[in-house]
């Protein structure tokens, strides 16, 4: 049985690969900010499953705990993003003499 869940840890970590990759063409790509920080936020997803598939292939439950302060993170951050954009791209009122 350890076979079977190594050759799917593996195809995991390469399917995760190419989600980098295609990740960093959208990044370059990106036609706009909001584009570039959702790609960002979908980093930071990736880096949090590649920690899981490393853990589970070490048998090492030590990543959990920074696994779950990298979501936290990426949470926070999205949040951040999202509003400086959102107070960006606000049209502007004209002010009343």
């Amino acid at each position: 049985m350890r076979t079977a869940s190594d050759l799917l840890l593996n195809a995991a970590l390469v399917l995760l690969v190419i989600a980098g990759a295609l990740l960093l063409v959208r990044v370059g790509r990106g036609p706009s900010m909001l584009d570039r920080a959702v790609s960002v936020d979908v980093a930071a997803v990736l880096i949090i499953a590649g920690i899981g598939v490393h853990a589970a292939m070490t048998y090492t439950r030590y990543y959990l705990s920074i696994m779950l302060v990298l979501s936290f993170l990426g949470f926070t951050s999205s949040v951040a993003i999202a509003r400086f954009i959102a107070l960006r791209d606000r049209p502007r009122t004209k002010e009343r003499p």
